[in-house]
């Protein structure tokens, strides 16, 4: 199935802690996909907004710049498929697009 992440993660049961994504392109967004039978919770901690993370729900995200979290639930199993993109394998063919974010000292913007 052609798809435009590069790379997929699984992940089963787990809370996820406060982190920002390392390899993901900051230019692009992340998708995050909830499946299960939980009643966990997703936390963007740089914006202080919590939002229910049920199973179906479909979160869009920039990954790379907003720390997010998956804190302990109390019902229920979680799976997460996590897909993103990476940098490198843009840079390594030489993809057109703005996938990286290089601010310029002293800009204007």
């Amino acid at each position: 199935m052609a798809s435009i992440y590069v790379s997929t993660d699984v992940i089963v049961n787990q809370e996820t802690p406060p982190h920002l994504d390392k390899v993901s392109a900051p230019s692009l967004l992340d998708l995050l996909v909830s499946l299960g039978t939980h009643d966990a919770q997703f936390h963007i901690g740089d914006l202080g907004s919590i939002f229910g993370y049920q199973p179906g729900t479909m979160i869009y995200l920039a990954g790379k710049l907003l720390c997010h979290s998956v804190p302990k639930w109390e019902n229920g199993e979680r799976i997460a498929l996590a897909h993103y993109m990476k940098d490198a394998v843009h840079n390594k063919f030489e993809w057109s697009g703005q996938a990286s974010f290089h601010p310029t000292e002293g800009s204007s913007r």
